[in-house]
């Protein structure tokens, strides 16, 4: 039977609830204590409800194996909860998203303790999340003329700036342009320089509320981290299950029509031999950026006309770039049209005039593409250099991920099944497939149903003298 003892105090008062549960190994009692307040307003009547309620549920959660800790808040099994992420091999960039929502979630839960946590928390948590002013280093930065008599007084080289800051050349151009770039990579620029921001930039800050998939991201954290208490038995549910997150509508993914991959292609004719096999790659594979990047040439089999998709060149701004494993640890080989092979092989002959011209400048990665000294590319790179093709060729802008879902179309229309794409495309599995695919794949069995209906049921109904035999010989 819990025992309960009140307690009056500058905050007002409260009560200790204890619960016996026998002894441990030592013969030493075994005693779970509860802190619980009422909450404001309540009546005598509606605070000793409450109290014998919370006393019977604190009990039972005794009983039933729950050893609930009243002293770790949010933020101090959060942090255990992602140690336990990076060794069970978590991917890099998920663990600094992770690190990245924390702080805001952390703000606002992180100093509740675990057992303390309800719905209400979390729902008010997410409205004030849908509110304006909440972004933090999301704004725009734009070179000041500082920046330029920086890097002149320094010498420094524009390759070896975006090196020291961890960003693409092309970031680097773009500020020496004059053009925005995103705050945090300006801040990368600056310490780069040993430059205070606000003396080589000026920001404009971001103050649109977050999106409702942003909000959802959070939600999923918090999920996650209370889950893993839940199943540690520290607390008695997952109070994230019970909250009511934003709806995210998904949306239709956009995709290039045949016209426009064909001015797309008409474009690349006058850019760089390297460009063009990049961008050729994206359109035939529907490979991701960073897969692309990855590729080496040892997996390109010129025998066979395929490649071999096994890493991906990634970036984070803990490591910079580096090499992992594809987005799902999936491992694919991609046939390639002969057009491409042909591109590849120029290429290859181009990148080694390029290392005989570098000498012993050169580094050997080993990656089919790389910077002018043979060192690997930021993937990035591909996103800055698609925005100043599609300005050059007056084009609209071209998001790299629209090839990929125009791979994707162009199977779905033209009948290919949806294990195969799924494996085009490197999917974790085909229910992927299907939920990005949906409506695609939905008019393709409409079509289907058409086709049978023209064949079985309306096709020389009438008049098609071997079915009026057939009628007859019945």
């Amino acid at each position: 039977m819990a025992s309960i003892k009140k307690r009056t105090g500058k905050n007002g008062v409260s009560y200790q609830i204890t619960v016996s549960a026998g002894y441990d190994s030592t013969g030493r009692k075994m005693i779970h204590t509860k802190t619980w307040a009422p909450e404001k307003g309540m009546t005598p009547r509606q605070t000793e409800k409450a109290l014998q309620r919370a006393a019977a549920d604190f009990e039972r959660s005794i009983e039933l194996g729950f050893q609930l800790d009243n002293r770790q808040t949010f933020a101090e099994y959060a942090g255990y909860v992602l140690g336990l992420k990076e060794q069970e091999g978590c991917k890099v960039r998920t663990l600094d998203r992770y690190k990245e929502l924390l702080v805001r979630i952390n703000q606002a839960i992180g100093h509740l303790k675990l057992v303390d946590i309800r719905p209400q928390h979390l729902n008010a948590f997410y409205k004030n999340l849908g509110e304006n002013g909440l972004r933090k280093g999301n704004g725009k930065a734009t070179a000041k003329p500082a920046l330029l008599e920086k890097v002149k007084q320094q010498g420094i080289k524009r390759p070896d700036l975006a090196q020291a800051a961890g960003v693409g050349t092309s970031t680097i151009n773009a500020i020496m342009r004059g053009e925005k770039v995103r705050q945090e990579k300006a801040q990368a620029v600056a310490q780069a320089l040993g430059a205070p921001m606000s003396e080589l930039f000026k920001v404009e800050a971001n103050t649109a509320p977050l999106s409702a998939k942003t909000v959802l991201e959070h939600h999923r954290l918090i999920s996650t981290i209370l889950a893993q208490a839940e199943k540690e038995m520290l607390v008695p549910y997952n109070a994230a299950e019970k909250a009511t997150p934003p709806k995210v509508a998904r949306a239709e993914p956009n995709y290039f029509q045949p016209a426009e991959i064909r001015a797309i292609l008409d474009a690349l004719d006058t850019e760089p031999l390297k460009w063009r096999t990049i961008v050729n790659l994206m359109i035939v594979t529907g490979c991701r950026r960073g897969e692309i990047m990855g590729l080496r040439w040892d997996r390109v089999s010129f025998d066979l006309n395929r490649i071999k998709i096994d890493r991906a060149l990634l970036y984070t701004k803990s490591r910079g770039v580096y090499e992992d494993s594809t987005k799902t640890s999936d491992v694919r080989y991609l046939r390639l049209p002969a057009e491409t092979m042909q591109l590849l092989r120029e290429w290859k002959q181009e990148q080694e005039h390029n290392r005989l011209m570098c000498s012993n400048l050169w580094t050997n990665s080993g990656y089919v593409f790389t910077q002018d000294d043979g060192q690997r590319m930021n993937p990035d790179s591909i996103t800055a250099w698609l925005r100043g093709f599609s300005e050059r060729h007056g084009l609209p802008h071209i998001n790299p991920h629209a090839f990929r879902h125009t791979v994707a179309s162009v199977l779905i229309s033209n009948g290919t099944d949806v294990v195969t794409v799924s494996k085009q495309l490197g999917h974790a599995s085909v229910t992927t497939t299907e939920g990005f695919y949906a409506h695609m794949i939905e008019e393709q069995k409409a079509k289907a149903t058409e086709c049978i209906a023209d064949v079985l049921l309306r096709s020389g109904r009438r008049s098609d003298p071997d079915l009026n035999a057939i009628k007859q010989e019945i």
